[in-house]
């Protein structure tokens, strides 16, 4: 059956319909052309009208006379003076035109060089969160970067991320320390190194939030920190990661700071406290940290094994019962320590058998400050001595029942060489200089969730007190006041914060001698207390 030609109104209807369009469109584009001052006018007398309103509304009803009295008087001065309806007029117009004027829109997402950074990011990420048989996968090369990052990203004035959060499958093995390792790497190596960045995974959630750490304050100086009894700031770290505060002084303002607090004594949890470092990262600045605070409320037996000196301004102040640095000094001194232990707790047992309150002499919290032990360990095996760190054994073992607390600080290329009894009481740790993810974890047990960075300021490092979180930590600074590199500032406060007594002076050498013969004031008698029976 042969079809049937469509009627010629209907063939050529559409053809008529476009140009009709056509011709409406171009009409009302020439006329928004024409009328564009009129339009742009007029929407400026609507703002301000709109903002007249709003500041009459907001006037208060018994201002609102003397405005209306104000406003009369404007308009009859402007009646009055020649042309001032005219200029008032071109004023009004100009204001309406400026005011109505079109604005560029505000620019929501990133630039092309932004782009171009999270595309980079999303195909370096597809390996890690893709699988070949996954149906509808989120991370595909080419696939769309905006639906896994949630368009939840920040950029700084560089054009580097400072905040990105990352949508995964539900697949991924986010319980696995290994598959995040290797997503936090990439994150890292692809956002910009140098920086520190925090990593926080929602498992229940499937998100990854990666966000840009600010450096922690270096200006904190040593200070008396309001503190209780028992309570020891070994540093300061992010204001979100603990819920306390403390004032401090920083350079001349007066600030509160997030302090990471370590409490020793009889309800400790944690009561010994190892340090590891590389040279110059500041574990002897934290050692003398905790010496200045511990001598507040206790006694402080210091036995330094590099044999540096840097504990020398706390000889013969008191509550400093020793400062050692030999091997025969620092065997005889953690001797004493050790009968001192013991006879802490044959008075504090005999005290509660018969009911009464432990003696005065015991009251008071002993501690044992012992820097370098594996350069003292050298020492002794190769004088056929015996090792000073097995002398720490009653201290470490009973130290928390007889208030004494033992703090041991060591290299970390020298942890090795720490004997199995100082490794296993000593829970509370800080790790400090610059050190990578599995220097961290040797030490602190767990992988922190920063990465850590290669240039970092002496006194910065990580810390975690027993099973708790890993905590970046930035030491307060407590430089040797006797060393002539301190500044006038830094050796002023911390010799404010010794306690009475003078250091030890050097008495006249006779003639012939060959150097001046150092007087020693440590008030630890020569032989070690004997432990009561």
């Amino acid at each position: 059956m042969a079809r049937r030609p469509l009627p010629r109104i209907l063939s050529s209807g559409s053809a008529s319909i476009t140009r009709s369009r056509e011709i409406a469109r171009t009409a009302a584009d020439n006329a928004t052309d024409v009328l564009h001052p009129l339009i742009t006018v007029t929407r400026g007398l609507r703002l301000l009208a709109g903002t007249g309103r709003q500041k009459w509304a907001a006037t208060p009803r018994d201002r609102r006379g003397h405005v209306l009295f104000l406003v009369a008087a404007c308009v009859m001065v402007v009646a009055l003076i020649p042309y001032g309806p005219l200029l008032a007029l071109i004023s009004v117009m100009g204001a309406a035109a400026w005011r109505g004027r079109e604005r560029a829109p505000a620019r929501t997402g990133p630039d092309e060089a932004g782009t171009a950074r999270l595309r980079a990011l999303y195909e370096a990420l597809v390996p890690h969160f893709s699988v070949a048989d996954d149906p509808g996968p989120l991370f595909s090369h080419g696939g769309d970067w905006e639906k896994a990052f949630d368009a939840s990203y920040a950029f700084d004035d560089d054009g580097r991320l400072t905040r990105l959060r990352v949508n995964y499958p539900a697949y991924f093995t986010d319980g696995d320390p290994a598959s995040r390792a290797r997503v936090e790497q990439v994150l890292h190596a692809k956002s910009g190194r140098g920086r520190e960045y925090h990593f926080a995974w929602d498992e229940e959630g499937n998100h990854l939030l990666m966000t840009v750490l600010a450096a922690l304050p270096t200006g904190i100086t040593a200070q008396r920190f309001v503190t209780a009894p028992g309570e020891t700031v070994l540093g300061f770290t992010d204001a979100d990661a603990v819920r306390r505060t403390v004032p401090v002084q920083d350079g001349d303002v007066t600030r509160d700071a997030s302090p990471v607090i370590w409490r020793t004594g009889a309800r400790s949890t944690e009561p010994h406290l190892l340090i590891a470092g590389h040279p110059g990262s500041g574990t002897t600045t934290l050692m003398r940290s905790l010496a200045l605070q511990a001598l507040q409320y206790g006694d402080v037996l210091v036995v330094e094994g590099s044999g540096t000196g840097e504990y020398g301004f706390l000889t013969g102040r008191d509550g400093v019962l020793a400062v050692e640095c030999g091997l025969s000094g620092a065997l005889a001194t953690l001797e004493w320590a050790a009968h001192e232990t013991e006879r802490r707790l044959i008075a504090a047992n005999r005290a509660r058998q018969a009911g009464h309150p432990e003696p005065e002499d015991i009251r008071r919290p002993l501690w044992i400050l012992l820097d370098r032990p594996s350069a003292l360990g050298h020492l002794a095996a190769a004088d056929g001595r015996q090792d000073p760190q097995g002398l720490l054994e009653v201290p470490l073992r009973h130290g928390r029942a007889a208030g004494v607390t033992v703090v041991v600080a060591e290299q970390t290329d020298s942890l090795d060489a720490l004997t199995e009894t100082v490794r296993t009481h000593t829970r509370a740790r800080a790790v400090l200089g610059p050190a990578n993810r599995e220097e961290v974890e040797s030490v602190l047990g767990v992988q922190p969730h920063t990465t850590p960075t290669d240039d970092v300021p002496p006194g910065r490092g990580y810390t975690r007190l027993g099973t708790g979180p890993v905590l970046r930590l930035q030491v307060p600074a407590t430089p040797d006041p006797y060393d002539g590199a301190t500044s006038e500032a830094h050796r002023q406060a911390v010799l404010d914060l010794l306690p009475g007594g003078a250091p030890a002076v050097e008495q006249t050498a006779p003639e012939g001698a060959a150097e001046p013969v150092p007087v020693r004031a440590d008030p630890l008698v020569a032989a070690p207390a004997v432990a009561e029976g």
